[in-house]
């Protein structure tokens, strides 16, 4: 029986640049990490530090300019169903019901189409869109539709891994809240590695196991903190306020470096 390795991605010597307005911006540089099977990971800095950046080389989409990142022990260098991705927009299908988006990436995959309905309707359940799943897009509300982009990432149960960049950074604090309750729910329900983008700290608190704070430009990780706090977390707790000076504290004097 094939081992797995006990890091699902390793990146080693990532640098990044690309050109702005006022010459060439080194986003990532010496960048590393190791993040282990069915790890909830946040990587949290200010705009500019390479988030996105490292992100995109992780779904294959981009190549870093120096260094290696690895899936699972192999290096990457193509996009593959083996992960999925949400955006920060979550670009439905329009003529497709909420079901059938969902079902989209599983039908790629070439599974039976009986299958792929009830894996498709098995996640919109899960994050709360039973009585939505044939309704179109135009027919969600934003919330919703965001729900649905988590979904349909979700349901590739061979996606070993799940990456998220600032995807609930457009929605009010309300329903942003209730997004992320439903992520947590989702990823208590069928565990897999998750690597999360924000820049904002009580969403990070709230998400992860383990938080990733970035320097700014040239990124790297400048600190990584242990969340240990119980689910379903308590965002008011006094370990969760603690925390968060901890975070506020580590970042303003990452920005002053």
């Amino acid at each position: 029986m094939e081992t797995l390795p006990a890091y699902v991605i390793e990146a080693e010597g990532v640098r990044h640049a690309y050109e702005g307005q006022n010459g060439w911006v080194r986003a990532l540089e010496n960048f590393g990490i190791q993040i282990p099977r069915n790890e909830f990971l946040c990587l949290l800095g200010p705009s500019g530090c390479g988030k996105s950046s490292f992100l995109r080389m992780v779904s294959g989409l981009m190549r870093p300019l120096e260094g290696e990142i690895r899936l699972e022990g192999k290096r990457i260098d193509k996009p593959g169903l083996d992960r999925g991705i949400v955006f920060q927009e979550p670009a439905l299908f329009p003529w497709l019901t909420a079901l059938r988006n969902v079902a989209f990436g599983l039908e790629m995959s070439g599974m039976d189409k009986k299958v792929v309905n009830d894996r498709a309707a098995e996640v919109l359940r899960i994050v709360g869109l039973e009585r939505a799943m044939h309704l179109y897009p135009y027919q969600l509300s934003g919330g919703m539709k965001h729900r649905v982009a988590v979904a349909r990432a979700w349901a590739l149960k061979d996606a070993s891994l799940l990456l998220m960049d600032e995807p609930f950074s457009a929605i009010d604090a309300v329903n942003r809240m209730t997004l992320q309750r439903y992520l947590v729910d989702a990823w208590l329900a069928e565990p897999r590695t998750v690597i999360y983008v924000t820049h904002d700290i009580d969403e990070a608190i709230y998400l992860a196991d383990r938080i990733a704070i970035m320097t700014p430009s040239p990124g790297r990780v400048g600190k990584y903190v242990k969340v240990d706090l119980p689910r379903p977390r308590d965002r008011n707790s006094g370990e969760a306020t603690r925390l968060r000076a901890e975070l506020t504290e580590t970042m303003e004097r990452f920005s002053g470096q």
